[in-house]
């Protein structure tokens, strides 16, 4: 089979590769990849600057058909229509696995930079990370379901967004625009979504149908002064951080009240962040960080899917074939559009 590997260390090092296809253990199955999402951090893998282990398959994100199964699984059988939890390799017997954080165990291994992922043609994954794919929902749109996970965890498990809340948003990538629907989902009164000249094309378009209330192009605008005159005055009660600029991330403070709340989801690479401590101590900020998923926002995730409350599909901008994947990279870095897919198969 074809897979994308990054062979070595450094910036670069990605090659379409001939690889054999993936013997599964006893509790495995073995996944045909029908599509998979280009994140953020595989943008880092290119350049160095988040943890991978060479050689590997890149790609976390993905939907898929079971085509085998291990002896010792349950409940899964060929032809299942699945996604699953990018969690496959954690060491089980620390605190944060033993207190039902295993997404953030120090040892864990995941799909796309710790073991073999999805920019291949099949991929192998335990069948306790699985989740059924819901009959409304397209591979295309399923392979959007970890972003969304990830934002619920983000968003309204820990940032815990009320009713009524005034929420503003930086970055108007895929995360971006997944958080600033989720918001609205969580029950925001106002939503406001900070993007770039590079958004306005397309991103801007697809807030627009979210439908965000108000739209500010940080590249031309005050965004502090608009975020003040909108609010009249105000202020936001949220501020979700999903660009991973180090501008962004300081504004967050000044646009948020006191007791505010600040969601950081964006990762900044391995940019240093000046970031306004005293700000932020004047005005009793509550700061929530986040990495990865939980198993209980996969949940939400599929029964949010499921309902038709939300089909996160609708941040899918272009899709490409394995073969096409230096353009596809290409557009994911630049901002061209929104999520970028590859269909390997």
């Amino acid at each position: 089979m074809e897979g994308l590997v990054k062979t070595g260390k450094g910036t670069g090092f990605i090659e379409l590769k001939e690889v054999p296809i993936p013997s599964i253990k006893a509790n495995e199955v073995l996944i045909k990849v029908k599509a998979a999402g280009i994140c953020g951090t595989d943008i880092h893998i290119l350049h160095d600057s988040f943890p991978y282990y060479p050689p590997v398959i890149l790609g976390h994100e993905f939907a898929g058909e079971i085509v085998e199964v291990g002896k010792e699984v349950q409940g899964w059988r060929k032809g299942d229509r699945v996604v699953a939890e990018p969690h496959s390799r954690t060491c089980g017997v620390c605190d944060l696995c033993r207190a039902g954080y295993s997404q953030i165990c120090p040892d864990k291994r995941s799909p796309g930079w710790g073991m073999d992922g999805a920019f291949a043609n099949y991929v192998t994954m335990p069948f306790s990370l699985l989740h059924r794919i819901p009959e409304k929902i397209n591979y295309e749109s399923a392979a959007v379901a970890e972003p969304l996970a990830i934002v619920l965890h983000e968003v309204a498990e820990r940032g815990k967004i009320h009713a009524g809340d005034k929420v503003v948003v930086f970055g108007a990538g895929p995360i971006g625009l997944l958080s600033a629907k989720v918001a609205l989902l969580s029950g925001a009164s106002q939503v406001i979504l900070v993007g770039t000249d590079r958004d306005v094309d397309y991103r801007f378009k697809i807030a627009q149908q979210i439908p965000v209330d108000y739209i500010i192009n940080g590249s031309k605008e005050d965004v502090v002064a608009k975020i003040e005159e909108n609010t009249k005055g105000k202020l936001v009660d949220v501020a979700i951080e999903a660009s991973g600029s180090p501008k962004a991330i300081a504004q967050t403070v000044q646009v948020i009240k006191h007791l505010g709340r600040i969601i950081g989801v964006g990762l900044p690479g391995n940019r240093m962040v000046e970031f306004p401590w005293q700000i932020a101590m004047a005005k009793v900020a509550e700061i929530y960080f986040n990495m990865s998923s939980s198993h209980s926002s996969w949940n939400r995730a599929m029964n949010l899917m499921e309902s038709g409350k939300i089909d996160p599909g609708f941040v899918v901008s272009h899709k490409f074939t394995l073969k096409e994947w230096k353009q596809a990279f290409e557009y994911a870095e630049k901002g061209i559009g929104a999520k970028i897919l590859i269909l390997p198969n």
